[in-house]
């Protein structure tokens, strides 16, 4: 009886084991299903790599399928003469083992082919890597700057020169948590794409401001690191128009999944639209350190520099996530306005320093939008010369709510006492009267 209830029970573990694997299989089919191919991205269930759309990328898929087909042929050749001997030659039919102890000429053989076949597959490889480094006579150049966790754009020679944008995941943070069905784009969308033109050679100089990132689109054949304090550059040529869709490679922190790269390759005409649109907008919103702003355009500003820059570890309700501390009634915005200022501009633990990629303008606005949003209503207003006084050492003064409500506190607490007492006094006088007029 007792081997029988073993052997039940592990019968019923094998099926549970069944259904939770085929269950697994059923949610998982359920979520492809709601997943389409992604437009200038992966395809669902897809195992080779990404159509090109560049002259180098047409050369890596061709020395992946060569290579792929050379490897199968040696695999197939050496495996079927092991097999082969191992079948044709086994004890059952007879057969003895030769007895030989070497042979020159095999070893010779058998090290002459395989380096035939390594310099066979060595020269074109490095012919696509000479090319693949050959950055000279680019008709554009950009500058990549990996952040935690967003790409920036700096347009530094040829048409567009001038530009320069962020770059940051625009997926809706209710996909990310959980709290909506995933669409086609999920964590391959971002607000503002690099945009090129078509049939142009496209330099690519990569950097990072904290950690090492790696910038890379499948269908260019192009992945350049970004290395804090290093430069290093690539280049693409795309020849056809369209939208293409790339990531970082390079594990950088907590939201590395989120920082895709989209490129959005155009016509010489729409490109040439684009720069001009940009240019414009440039323009309209150049940013005056001089100029003195009222609370509501910087609290205004401040919420689309903290949507792009802050939301993502501070959350866009200010409650904070992990180690990234709450800001809605937090000590810092709350209390005094020079720590804070000094934060943002030097970093502190995980949170980087924000003076190399934000102007005085925007560090102003975010830190007003910060101190008057959610729970905190401070009333505080910093202006951008007060930023750009605190980058040369004179920190702003005052903002500190917290000993203000402090003192109001200790205030309220004394004139409660000072009640307490006097009705004390009171009271121990008051059975005294009496007793003197009943004399």
């Amino acid at each position: 009886m007792e081997i029988l209830g073993k052997e039940a029970m592990k019968t019923i573990k094998r099926a549970l084991t069944g259904v939770l694997a085929c269950s697994g299989l059923l949610f998982a089919g359920a979520a492809l299903a709601a997943v389409g191919d992604a437009p200038g991205g992966p395809r669902v269930n897809q195992i080779n790599l990404q159509p090109p759309v560049t002259k180098i990328a047409e050369e890596l898929y061709s020395l992946h399928m060569s290579m792929l087909v050379l490897c199968t042929v040696i695999f197939v050749g050496v495996f079927g003469v092991m097999f082969y001997s191992v079948f044709a030659h086994r004890k059952s039919k007879g057969h003895k083992p030769a007895n030989f102890h070497e042979s020159t000429t095999v070893e010779i053989i058998w090290t002459i082919v395989p380096f035939i076949i390594v310099v066979l597959m060595a020269l074109p490889a490095t012919k696509t890597v000479v090319a693949m480094k050959d950055t000279s006579n680019a008709d554009l150049t950009i500058k990549v700057t990996g952040y935690q966790w967003k790409w920036g754009y700096d347009y530094v020679k040829g048409p567009g020169e001038g530009i320069h944008f962020l770059s940051t995941l625009s997926t809706p943070r209710a996909q990310t948590d959980g709290r909506e069905p995933i669409g086609t784009l999920y964590l391959q969308e971002v607000d503002n794409p690099l945009v090129v033109p078509v049939n142009k050679k496209i330099r690519i100089i990569t950097t990072a401001d904290d950690v090492v990132h790696s910038w890379y689109v499948p269908a260019f054949g192009v992945k350049q690191d970004a290395i804090p304090g290093f430069v290093r550059d690539t280049w693409f040529k795309a020849t056809q128009t369209g939208t293409f869709r790339g990531f970082c490679t390079e594990l950088c922190g907590k939201e590395h999944a989120f920082m895709p790269v989209v490129v959005t390759v155009l016509s010489d005409e729409d490109y040439a639209k684009w720069v001009d649109g940009e240019q414009k907008k440039l323009a309209a919103g150049a940013d005056d350190p001089n100029r003195t702003y009222t609370l509501t355009q910087l609290t205004e500003r401040g919420a689309k520099v903290y949507a792009a820059n802050c939301a993502v570890c501070h959350q866009p309700t200010g409650k904070g996530a992990g180690q990234f501390p709450a800001l809605d009634g937090s000590k810092i915005v709350n209390g005094p306005i020079a720590q804070h200022v000094s934060i943002v501009l030097h970093g502190k633990g995980a949170m980087p320093s924000w003076a190399p990629t934000l102007n005085d303008v925007e560090i102003a606005s975010v830190i007003t939008f910060e101190r008057n949003a959610w729970g905190n209503h401070t009333g505080d207003i910093l202006q951008p010369k007060q930023i750009a006084d605190a980058r040369n050492g004179k920190l702003p003064e005052g903002g500190d709510h917290l000993a203000g409500a402090a003192a109001a506190g200790a205030s309220d607490a004394a004139a409660a006492g000072g009640a307490a007492s006097g009705a004390s006094d009171a009271a121990g006088a008051a059975p005294a009267a009496p007793a003197s007029g009943a004399q």
